[in-house]
Formats: structure tokens, sequence, C-alpha cells
């Protein structure tokens, strides 16, 4: 059978406030010609559907006109939320969803409700155990579901975790292709600049060891790199179809394909998707930036190796009108080099210098305006006092 894996749509996602949603609308245009072209027999979405826990009603629109147009293609679809998504609202598409034909899952329920089964064209079984995100709070309430003891209650994170997955591998065996899918941090892999930091420290990591050594290939969401984890069985991140900031900017956006019996190991690809717009960094002075060749279909956040003056921002700005991020470099504004004056005792004047000391910030247009500024605003005009 043929699976095509991907994760991390962050459907809704901005960029320092620019809308995405052209971009995604391509991107994922792309996917589903992909998808029409390669024939997959499944489709795996595994986590962070949207990027907010409150999408906007264009976000729901593109996700399922999107997870639609993939199951027309012939195959089989399973989406399970991530961290990111509000399971509860997932679940709430579910009548759509199961009348589609599309499998969804939101928050934990009952392990039947998470064995997802079916077989391909050509008459291969295929079993995949599908497990939304669960948060560290929640995790001992889902293992409830399993005939928790009172003794595991204070187990850890990852001992959780391995027993829900336990429980739904349980039934799998040689005569199918046995699949696992979640979203969830495995120790090993590398974290990118996307990602929840809060849903990616230690507490959240899960070893490798938590999959059976009889899954034919597991499908994970929430690291936006693509990567292999080393384990006793193909495990896969699918990395995100683009980049959600200028974090990822190196990365190479796109899917995985994977081919796999229940005879063969699993043979995986990773093909790149190519319609978003890129992300790129620009560092230097603005001479060194003038020369900079950069194409109009990109994203730029610039660095100006100059120490700070009035109007540099603008000069940069008017130099890469799609720049959506200008900063100073910050090694341009150490401020551990100068010491913190003390304030007792001075003038307004002296503390503005000081300030502008402490920043790196030499530039006597700043102080010439902030002299006739403060003139202004201290001195008593000759009717000033006429109302007291």
């Amino acid at each position: 059978m043929r699976i095509l894996h991907t994760s991390d749509w962050h459907v809704g996602a901005t960029l320092k406030g620019q809308s995405r949603m052209v971009e995604q609308t391509a991107v994922f245009g792309e996917m589903v010609e992909l998808a029409r072209a390669e024939q997959p027999d499944l489709v795996i979405v595994a986590g962070d559907l949207f990027d907010t826990a409150a999408p906007s009603a264009a976000a729901q629109k593109l996700l399922v006109r999107t997870l639609s147009a993939l199951r027309s293609c012939g195959a089989d679809v399973i989406a399970v939320a991530g961290n990111h998504d509000h399971g509860g609202a997932i679940d709430a598409l579910r009548g759509w969803a199961d009348a589609a034909g599309i499998n969804l899952r939101g928050k934990i329920g009952g392990a039947g409700d998470h064995l997802v089964t079916g077989r391909t064209r050509d008459g291969v079984d295929w079993k995949c155990a599908a497990l939304p995100f669960v948060s560290q709070r929640y995790a001992v309430r889902a293992t409830e579901l399993f005939d928790l003891t009172a003794a595991e209650t204070g187990q850890s994170y990852a001992d959780h975790l391995r027993r829900l997955i336990a429980v739904l591998s349980a039934s799998f065996d040689a005569s199918a292709v046995n699949l696992i899918t979640g979203h969830l941090t495995v120790v090993g892999g590398k974290i990118g600049g996307g990602e929840r930091e809060a849903h990616t420290v230690a507490d959240y990591a899960v070893p490798a060891t938590i999959f059976p050594a009889a899954t034919h290939y597991v499908a994970l969401g929430h690291l936006h790199r693509h990567q292999r984890i080393t384990g006793g069985c193909p495990i896969r991140y699918s990395g995100a179809p683009l980049a959600v900031d200028f974090g990822e900017e190196s990365y190479t956006p796109g899917v995985v394909l994977v081919d796999v019996t229940p005879d063969t190991p699993a043979r995986a690809r990773h093909v790149p998707l190519t319609s978003a717009t890129p992300l790129r960094t620009l560092r230097g002075s603005l001479e060194e930036l003038r020369e900079a060749e950069v194409d109009d279909h990109e994203w730029l956040r610039v660095y100006i190796r100059e120490k700070p003056r009035a109007g540099l921002r603008e000069e940069a700005q008017e130099l890469f009108p799609q720049a959506i991020s200008i900063h100073i470099d910050p090694a341009m504004t150490d401020r551990a080099a100068v010491p913190r004056a003390s304030r007792a005792g001075r003038t307004p004047r002296q503390l503005f210098a000081d300030y502008l000391a402490e920043n790196n910030h030499d530039d006597p247009a700043v102080t010439e305006l902030f002299d006739r500024l403060y003139d202004k605003v201290s001195t008593v005009g000759p009717d000033a006092g006429a109302d007291a």
C-alpha cells in the first residue's frame, strides 16, 4: 500500500501579522495534485490542523475543502488533533467527516475509537492506531479509559503514552500493515522554530521504544523538520508543508510518501512542496544590504549591523519594501558594555544621554530632537498661569 504522510498544516497561520492563507491554499492544492498523481491508499495528517484553537471561518473552510479533496482522490484519510487544535472542536466535525469517509480524532476516547482499519484497492488490510495530542494534565485521565490501576497513576507522561500505544497496537499482526500516528515529541527529534516550546520540553518527550517492533510505519507530527527517528521500527516526522516562521527558513517543506506491504519494510521518500513563499534572513550594514540580491517573492527578515540612529529603519524599509521584520543586530546593542548610571540628582537631558549610551545609540540628531521636545513641554508660555 502507499501512504501520504503529512502534518502540522497550521491552517490560518500568520507571519508577523501577515496572512498566509493564499500560500496555504496554493500548497494544499499542490498536495492534492500530488495525491492525484501518486494515488495513495491512505493519507495521514498527524496533528496541528489549525494554527489556533479558535480558527477563523476561512481557515475551517480551507481545512474541510482540503481533506475532502484528498478523500476524492480515492484515498482513505486519517487526521488527528495536535496541541494547537481544540480537540473538542475537531470532534465536533466528526459528523461531517464520517459522512465524507474521513477519520477525524480530536480527543482521546475509548480504545476502540482510536484503532482505524481498512483495505486497499489491491486487497491489503491495514490497521492504524490514531492518537491525537495528549496533554500532560490529561494523560492520566486518558489512561483511566484503559483500566489504569491506582498504583500506576503516579507514573510519568512517557509511561502513560506507552500504555496507550500498547493497548491500541495490541491487535497488530503479520496479516496487515500496522501503522501508528500521533502528535508528540520523540527523544532524538530535532526541534525547529515553530513548535510550541511548552510541549517539546523533556517532560513531554517519549522514547522511540514506546512503538512496538510489529509496527510497519510510525507517522508523527509536532516537529516541523522532516526527519527520521532511530527506533525498533520505521519512525518519521513528515515536517510541515510550509515554514511557519523564520526559525524554519532552512527547512525543505513537503510530505512523505511511503510504500509498504505486510511482508516488506516501509520505503519512504520525502517530496518537497514548493508553492509557499520562501522565508529569508538578511544581515549586514546598509551598504552591504544594498548589494544583496533579493526576490520580490520572498518574506524577508532584516538585521542591520549598524548602531541605532534616527531614520535607520525607514532607510532599510525603503530598501526592502517586502521586509516584514527589521531589527538592529543584537550585537550592535550590547548593553553589557556600558554600566548603568545612577539616576539620583541627574537632569532629564542627562538621563536621556545615559539611556542612549546604555543602548550604544550615539546619534546627535536624536539628542537634538529630545532637546527641542523637552524645551517645548517644559517652557512656561505667556498664558500658562492665566487660569491658575
